[in-house]
């Protein structure tokens, strides 16, 4: 049995509907996966309940300390903290991390305009900055993909018997 965790935000519609999409493409590709979803888990986010520091450290601990890998979603203005904690932790264990970064800035990376742009004047910066260090951590045991079906793509690949 393949055991997987899905690090991202929980709190905006947005992260839960993304969370939701994704873990349906995963659970699709990967018939017969366990994949901790920790919007999933009510014992510790139901907000209408209570759990505090300690029991959400321990719960999500306890799921990827026992995943075969972590999917990250890295999308938003930064990194969301708790996926970069997760992220960390994860990469500990020296197993497959795959990455989603689906912004649109990634586009055009190429244009000669966008970089002189840049070259002239930093602040036209029209591309996208990650985190360096959580991003090696994610590139040493893993990939970064840009959308779920590239994201799909590598967990077949990966798991492909």
């Amino acid at each position: 049995m393949i055991k997987g965790y899905l690090a991202n935000g929980l709190f905006g519609l947005g992260d839960r509907l993304v969370n939701e999409l994704v873990a349906k493409a995963v659970r699709q590709t990967i018939p017969g996966v366990v994949l901790y979803v920790p919007q999933e888990n009510g014992a510790i986010n139901d907000k209408t309940a209570f759990a505090n520091s300690e029991q959400i450290a321990a719960a999500d601990l306890d799921a990827l300390k026992n995943s075969d890998f972590l999917i990250a979603v890295i999308d938003g203005v930064e990194i969301d903290s708790g996926v970069a904690a997760e992220i960390g932790a994860y990469s500990m264990l020296n197993r497959p991390i795959f990455a989603l970064f689906t912004d649109s800035r990634q586009q055009g990376r190429d244009h000669e305009k966008k970089i002189n742009a840049l070259i002239q004047d930093a602040v036209e910066n029209q591309f996208v900055y990650r985190n360096l260090f959580v991003v090696g951590l994610i590139k040493q045991n893993g990939v970064v993909t840009s959308s779920i079906e590239q994201l799909t793509e590598a967990l077949t690949t990966h798991f492909s018997p």
